[in-house]
């Protein structure tokens, strides 16, 4: 089975924005109730991909992940949220379900890296749910640490704890 990256085009939102609730759905369904996790429905979340792209492909990457010619994942990343350009934010990396474990995560995650490092990055940033034990053992495997700093979002109309984690960029 032969595993691919690449950048994403236009035609790839619409499924990365299924593949997105699917993963969501998978990943948080332990911790969040069944009703936070019904909407946005897939095809909504690819319809919020479609114009999250048209308005921040200048500066931000999405790649996608496939084995065998099948969409298994993708990563996205972008400037740091609070402005700092020595820092990039990893703003997400989401598995078709099936995915889990078999190292696309932690392969998006590398290719992220690299590209931030291209970048100009010496840091990176992203922020992950409290409550997501899976997300974050899997980040802190990677070199991610808590930073300290905290937030609250929303899926749905229930409260998501967020906590951000940051890890150095050492250029090679």
């Amino acid at each position: 089975m032969t595993v691919t990256l690449r950048p994403a085009t236009a035609d790839d939102l619409m499924a990365v924005g299924r593949l997105h609730q699917r993963s969501r759905v998978a990943a948080y369904s332990s911790f969040l109730p069944p009703e936070a996790l019904a909407n946005p429905t897939p095809e909504a979340m690819g319809e919020y991909w479609v114009q999250r792209w048209t308005w921040e492909r200048a500066d931000h990457r999405m790649t996608v992940a496939e084995r065998d010619g099948t969409l298994a994942g993708f990563s996205y990343l972008g400037p740091d949220d609070e402005g700092d350009p020595a820092t990039g934010l990893l703003n997400a990396i989401h598995l078709a379900p099936a995915e889990r474990g078999r190292g696309i995560g932690r392969a998006l995650m590398v290719d992220a890296l690299d590209a931030m490092r291209a970048r100009g990055c010496h840091r990176a940033v992203l922020w992950v749910l409290r409550d997501n034990g899976h997300a974050r053992r899997f980040y802190e495997r990677g070199g991610w640490h808590p930073t300290g700093q905290k937030r609250d979002d929303t899926i749905g109309t229930t409260r998501t704890p967020q906590l951000r984690y940051t890890r150095p960029l050492p250029h090679l």
